[in-house]
């Protein structure tokens, strides 16, 4: 099991915790707070066989699905873990520069977040990719640990609690009690997943191509929809490249048709969800009863999924304060 206690051993080393995550990265300073929140985007340019970095972090933002010819914009994790280890290593090295460039910690020892179930290969990427960027791994704390510290979820007692990391690239479910991960199960899909099979279902149905900022956008509408009365119609208007005119187009699609691809992204983690459950003892079981199931990350502050896990378990969901920064906040803790 994780121990929570486990991770301050080294706390008094450790200088700043990196939260990298697929969709955004996040420095904190002890002493000093977030120094570092931005995007975790890179665009290269490949010219000579040999990609140089063009901007890394913010800067990218306005580039994604707007660049062509020898322009590429590069995630570098997908899915909870690292894709790209350049497209890391030059984030990294950006965000320190940007967040603690002017405070002279040289080669700084750091702790960072990474997925429960990331494999030793997973986990080594990252320390390499780190190391190369000028960072000194200390130690490497499971996200939804994190996560659970920085949502002020008791951690020292033996009453059992259940959350639920809702994070861009991957949705991980724990069941936490004496300070550990007693149970954890995640499924490779996050708010990233559900905007990309928006955007394929577009793309298949209608022949039509939408970009990432456009599904974004049309999952948030629905899921507004969704929790209003939605037994009005309601139209999205789309704005893309229409493959049967061969050029830039407009499209309306219902929300209702829109509601079965989020249908099947819930069903997914729900039977994540489900099957923790089962395998959780009953004595832990009691009290996830009693206390509900507690949802965290950037993916939480959308109802869609607290919806369709209370629907489907019966028990009382609740999203944490502030819940895309309880990973970054747990971090900041274990190093302040």
């Amino acid at each position: 099991m994780h121990q929570i206690q486990a991770f301050f051993t080294s706390r008094a080393d450790a200088e700043i915790a990196i939260d990298f995550g697929t969709a955004n990265t996040r420095i904190f300073l002890r002493g000093s707070g977030v120094v570092f929140e931005e995007p975790s985007l890179c665009c290269f340019r490949d010219e000579t066989g040999r990609p140089d970095l063009v901007a890394a972090g913010s800067e990218v933002t306005r580039m994604v699905d707007r660049t062509s010819g020898s322009l590429h914009i590069v995630r570098p994790l997908v899915r909870g873990v690292l894709n790209d280890i350049d497209a890391g290593r030059e984030l990294l090295r950006h965000a320190l520069r940007t967040g603690i460039g002017r405070r002279h910690l040289r080669s700084p020892r750091a702790i960072l977040g990474v997925p429960a179930d990331a494999t030793d290969a997973e986990q080594k990427a990252l320390i390499t990719t780190a190391q190369d960027a000028g960072v000194r791994v200390v130690q490497l704390v499971p996200e939804p640990l994190a996560a659970a510290f920085g949502a002020d979820v008791p951690m020292d007692g033996a009453e059992g609690s259940m959350l639920i990391e809702c994070g861009a690239g991957t949705t991980e479910v724990v069941v936490l009690s004496l300070g550990a991960l007693c149970l954890k199960r995640s499924v490779r899909a996050g708010g990233q997943a559900l905007n990309q099979a928006i955007a394929d279902h577009v793309h298949s149905k209608h022949k039509f191509r939408i970009g990432a900022e456009t599904a974004e956008r049309v999952k948030l509408e629905v899921a507004e929809w969704m929790a209003d009365d939605h037994s009005h119609p309601k139209d999205l208007q789309l704005k893309g490249y229409s493959l049967l005119s061969g050029g830039p187009g407009a499209l309306a699609v219902s929300a209702q048709e829109i509601i079965g691809v989020v249908d099947r992204h819930a069903a997914t983690i729900v039977d994540v969800v489900r099957a923790v459950l089962n395998e959780t003892p009953p004595e832990l079981s009691r009290d996830i009863h009693d206390r509900g199931i507690l949802l965290t990350g950037g993916s939480a502050s959308i109802s869609i999924l607290q919806h369709a896990i209370a629907r489907a378990t019966g028990l009382t969901t609740r999203v944490a304060q502030d819940p895309l920064r309880c990973v970054t906040r747990g971090l900041g803790r274990m190093v302040s």
